[in-house]
């Protein structure tokens, strides 16, 4: 059986996404980039919502590798090798190495997770949150950089109500500190 991580940079007030993207978080340096390469290394399967989706693509595109060093390349490489689920019903077609899940994104997962071995990695605060609400996440990672970004896309989603029990943290390059939570029991009233 697998295991559903959702692991996501955010502010400290809990944003994943600036109100504007003119100001946002920070891009990661080599070395916290570094940290994100092996996390998608032992990443057996990704899933992604349409949005996150969207944005991840970059690392598909070969125009990338003109401007990227060996840290973001690694990544790149890490990523097109890492299977994806792109849960969406208004995409038509998704790139190399995913597979587009139209309906029943629940019961897709549910089955994933009982016949496959691994990390199965999720990205995107909506998708978590149905994920959450079915009790199908394992662990949250909450990589939280040191600013205030005052508003934007949150890490867990409004109605989201959820018992956890901490798994520990680290201190990351840039000033992150990763938060590791357990769900500790059903979700709250």
């Amino acid at each position: 059986m697998s295991t559903i991580v959702y692991a996501m940079l955010m502010s400290l007030d809990g944003y994943v996404t600036a109100p504007q993207q003119e100001f946002g978080l920070p891009i990661p340096q080599a070395e916290l980039h570094r940290h994100f390469n092996q996390l998608m290394r032992q990443t057996s399967v990704a899933l992604y919502g349409r949005r996150m989706y969207e944005v991840m693509r970059y690392w598909d595109s070969p125009e990338r590798e003109q401007d990227s060093g060996e840290v973001e390349m690694d990544f790149a490489y890490a990523w097109r090798e890492t299977p994806k689920l792109v849960f969406s019903t208004t995409l038509r077609e998704v790139g190399p190495n995913a597979t587009l899940v139209s309906s029943d994104a629940m019961e897709v997962v549910r089955s994933l997770k009982a016949e496959s071995d691994g990390e199965i990695g999720v990205a995107g605060p909506t998708l978590a949150a149905e994920l959450a609400r079915s009790g199908l996440i394992d662990e949250y990672r909450l990589y939280q950089h040191p600013l205030v970004l005052g508003g934007g896309k949150p890490y867990f989603q409004p109605g989201l109500s959820l018992k956890l029990k901490s798994l520990g943290s680290e201190s990351l390059p840039q000033g992150v500190t990763l938060l590791r939570f357990a769900p500790a029991g059903p979700e709250l009233p």
